[in-house]
């Protein structure tokens, strides 16, 4: 174990020279020193009429494992550009790599150099010991799971057996050179995929020197693409997506996804996840596979929330709130205050009553029932995904994924950048490591950075929230006075036309805070120097997912916890910063505003985001192959096709997760307000499986393969959140909706045994007495000289000696809906840990399935020892003794015994 990760931390050329003292004379110089050794020279192959369009070097043998392009463009850096060129390519064929150059002449625009490269066996094997790269040794003998009797119903949906397990499921071993002979090499070319020979080349390449600059060793192909010496670096894909290749030793894999996968009008059908995994790696397929899964679950979230709406609109006509509001007797006749200083009017009760019936689609019984369920949903979705997880970790061998070769080693640029070392307590070797003082600067410098950005959106939420306060009143006015408008001021009240430019505007915010942040967020991760990949990524995902979150739900926490909960009563209003008056919900309620908050910004975000992945891919992708049509086909190179092509950089996994976090914490933080959340999110996510694929498929270079066993961090994440929405549910249904004040006076405060609801609108309403207005909130008019109006809380009328003090119905209320939140709190709660206890992680038959697998992997190792071991002992090998056959037949059989 030792000796694997000090090599897996170590450059190529420091390998050799541990080995031999010299750089000349290391194991990984001697494999093949010579680059082209085996191509045929120009005169042999005639270009004019040889296809380019190949994925092999010009001798149709050599697979083209990675590509490396450069423009030879005559600045002040030219010389020096040159040089690092020269060394990297040169310690490239010292690490046993084979690189094949197409000069500029050959390319489409006649400027850029394409390098190809090659990895011959020996580095392979050489590497796939490094990386620990699991091989087949036997095939799987462990019978299938039994079919389902329902499995008839879903045939429509599945794809054909081909696509969906393109090769048979085998036992598998870690790669070693000593043993070549148990694995099953059928042929040396095709053993490794093309993935894992992209991943091992990509491994060289970042570990790769290209010399020392103000007195640093400088190394890997990171930092030479971003000083300008290289343009680009990528594997490539198998073909063009279109068409299937005319070499027949080509896969074609790319184009069997696009065909069964990538395209919209196969949006019905199950993902091939196996070829997927097998075309991109592990870490994009556990990335579809949780998509999928997630939007399989949606199918359940949505069908409960349609039912929950269709209640809401099939009792609209038996709601008695909206009933008294819309009643020209009752609603008409209630005089309410004006909801601005001085410059509104006093407005009747009725003139809400298009609001009010709406507000009933998502503020009743249902809503409840809703948010409960939820709670209950979000349990059963992690954890039916931990055991799915666990399925495809076992299919796909990830079982003893060794986190610490694979995401823990150093970084690139961690060891670049660290000039000091100190000795690895573990290793007991050197090894580079930032100092404590430096570690406690760059943190803190992150971590004000950070709390700038959190503050400035939270100040941009501040200026929206202004914003609504001080055009509610021109709104007012210009519906009252705009006759074009009459016919529609039932429905486009000042409340709503408000909280819809409100939100408009706040998404506009959001987005352009969102361009901004990522660049900082990426900076100051790059300026803390994480030690290893996986710090990178965890430290760059909490940065940005809090930012997201504050970014994007402050709006909704204004509206669902803040707004109308602050407002005082008429002739004592409270004042944001002394000069705007907060805000009032509706008559009806804010869970309508809030609907309409968390529609705008969720469904803005969804369609911005599908223009931004799918859209703008393609026509960077159009216009930088616009003039390669003109010409013939097969003189359009495939790694110029692929280089034309957008990058798939590191952190583009990251985005998507981060994107469906994001809508995962809309569908559960606020469902209670918004029960057809799912339902949208479904139709998004529909949306999102084929745009993902499409655009990997077709619009983006093929990127780097990739291990992860699981989707890491953002499971914590969804944890943390599922918690959270049971919490802010329970808050919504207690103080943003109706629910609890209805449900008090229905068993309360009702006076009629026929209609317990009827006279609630007046019981919600309070009388304050005109004259006691001060001037400074006091109407400029009041043409019809009312005395009296009505606002919405629980206070005593102003004849009453508790003038304008709340009354005990308001303190009976409140406490109603302390003792709801408690309640469904720990109802939901202990429901959501049973569940979690009953559902274990891992399926019984895959902890089956790995013992066994454990078991027999372990035979078929001891048997091929002991036959060695044997076939020594007749030779007579005097190192092999018979003791040594005697330990290694007990060893079998206490494995068989455990």
């Amino acid at each position: 174990m030792n000796r694997i990760g000090r090599r897996a931390n170590e450059t190529l050329i420091e390998m050799a020279l541990s080995a031999d003292g010299e750089e000349s004379n290391g194991p990984l110089c001697e494999t093949i020193s010579t680059a082209g050794s085996e191509v045929p020279s120009g005169s042999e192959i005639d270009k004019r009429h040889e296809s380019k369009d190949s994925i092999f070097f010009r001798d149709g043998v050599r697979r083209i494992d990675f590509v490396l392009s450069y423009v030879d463009d005559l600045n002040k850096e030219w010389e020096k550009k040159l040089e690092r060129r020269k060394e990297f390519e040169s310690n490239l064929q010292k690490a046993g790599l084979e690189l094949e150059t197409e000069d500029k002449k050959e390319s489409e625009d006649g400027k850029i150099y394409f390098v190809k490269i090659h990895a011959p066996w020996e580095v392979l094997i050489t590497y796939a010991e490094v990386l620990n790269i699991k091989v087949p040794i036997r095939e799987n003998d462990i019978p299938s799971m039994v079919e389902n009797p329902l499995d008839c119903m879903l045939t429509p949906f599945r794809l054909p057996e081909k696509v969906m397990h393109p090769e048979p499921d085998y036992f598998t071993a870690p790669f070693s050179k000593d043993k070549q002979e148990l694995y099953l090499i059928n042929d040396e070319s095709t053993f490794f995929s093309p993935s894992m020979r992209n991943r091992i080349v990509n491994y060289i390449l970042t570990r790769c020197p290209y010399g020392t600059e103000e007195g640093k060793k400088k190394f890997g192909i990171k930092r030479l693409l971003n000083n300008g010496t290289y343009s680009a670096a990528y594997p490539l894909h198998d073909c063009q997506y279109w068409k299937k290749a005319s070499d027949p030793n080509c896969d074609n894999e790319r184009y069997t996804l696009y065909m069964e996968w990538a395209r919209f009008l196969r949006f019905y059908k199950e993902q091939p996840l196996d070829l997927i995994r097998k075309y991109y790696g592990e870490k994009i397929g556990i990335y579809f596979a949780w998509l999928g899964f997630y939007t399989e679950m949606l199918f359940l979230a949505a069908v409960v929330g349609v039912i929950c709406f269709l209640y809401g609109l099939f009792t609209m006509d038996e709601n008695m709130s909206s009933k008294e509001i819309c009643d020209p007797a009752i609603g008409g006749e209630i005089i309410m205050c004006p909801l601005c200083d001085r410059e509104c009017e006093y407005w009747r009760l009725n003139t809400t009553c298009e609001s009010s019936e709406y507000s009933h689609l998502f503020d009743n019984v249902a809503t409840l029932f809703f948010a409960i369920f939820m709670g209950i949903w979000v349990t059963l979705f992690l954890e039916f995904w931990k055991r799915r997880q666990a399925r495809l970790k076992y299919e796909w061998d990830l079982v003893d994924f060794e986190e610490e070769q694979q995401q823990l080693q150093l970084r690139p640029e961690y060891e670049a950048k660290c000039t000091q070392k100190k000795k690895n307590p573990v290793t007991q070797e050197m090894e580079p490591y930032l100092p404590l003082t430096s570690q406690a600067v760059r943190f803190c410098i992150s971590g004000t950075t950070v709390l700038f950005w959190v503050s400035l959106i939270i100040a941009s939420m501040i200026a929206v929230i202004v914003y609504r306060l001080a055009v509610y009143a021109a709104f007012a006015s210009l519906m009252e006075n705009t006759q074009s408008l009459q016919p529609i001021s039932g429905l486009l009240t000042p409340q709503l036309a408000t909280s819809v430019t409100a939100s408009c505007l706040n998404f506009v915010i959001i987005m352009i805070l969102n361009f901004i942040y990522e660049k900082i967020a990426i900076w100051i991760t790059d300026m803390e120097i994480p030690r290893t990949h996986m710090e990178y990524e965890n430290r760059l995902t909490m940065k940005m997912f809090l930012f997201q979150f504050v970014n994007y739900y402050s709006s909704c926490f204004y509206v669902a916890f803040f707004k109308g909960k602050f407002v005082g009563y008429p002739g004592a209003y409270t004042y944001m910063f002394n000069r705007w008056r907060n805000e009032e919900c509706d008559p009806a309620g804010c869970l309508i505003e809030l609907t309409t908050q968390l529609t705008i910004v969720m469904a803005g975000k969804q369609i911005w985001g599908n223009i931004q992945e799918a859209i703008v891919p393609w026509i960077c992708n159009w216009w930088g192959r616009r003039k390669a049509r003109s010409n013939p086909e097969n003189l359009y190179s495939r790694w110029e096709q692929d280089h034309d092509l957008q990058t798939f950089g590191a952190l583009g996994l990251f985005y998507e997760y981060l994107e469906m976090v994001i809508q995962f914490g809309f569908i559960t933080l606020f469902v209670a307000s918004f029960p057809l959340a799912p339902l949208l999110a479904l139709m998004n996510n529909i949306l999102e499986i084929r745009v993902d694929s499409w655009k990997l498929t077709t619009q983006y270079r093929r990127p780097v393969a990739a291990k992860a066993h699981s989707i890491g961090v953002w499971q914590e994440i969804l944890n943390g959140m599922a918690i959270l929405s049971v919490v802010t549910n329970a808050f919504i249904v207690a103080f943003t909706s109706d629910m609890i004040p209805r449900l008090v006076y229905y068993y309360a405060y009702s006076e009629s045994e026929d209609s317990p609801m009827s006279g609630y609108i007046n019981n919600s309403l309070s009388v304050f007495e005109i004259s006691d207005f001060p001037e400074r909130n006091k109407p400029k008019q009041n043409p019809e000289g009312f005395e009296q109006c009505r606002y919405r809380d629980y206070r005593y009328p102003p004849d009453h000696e508790r003038k304008y003090l709340h009354t005990m119905q308001f303190w009976h209320i409140l406490a109603a809906k302390l003792a709801f939140i408690i309640i469904m709190e720990h109802v939901v709660f202990i429901v959501k840990f049973f569940v979690a206890w009953m559902i274990p992680d891992v399926p019984a038959d895959v902890k089956a399935k790995i013992k066994r697998e454990k078991y027999l992997t372990q035979k078929i190792l001891h048997e091929y020892e002991l036959e060695k071991l044997k076939e020594r002992l007749c030779q007579g090998d005097k190192r092999a003794t018979e003791k040594e056959f005697i330990a290694t037949e007990g060893r079998m059989e206490l494995s068989r015994a455990m």
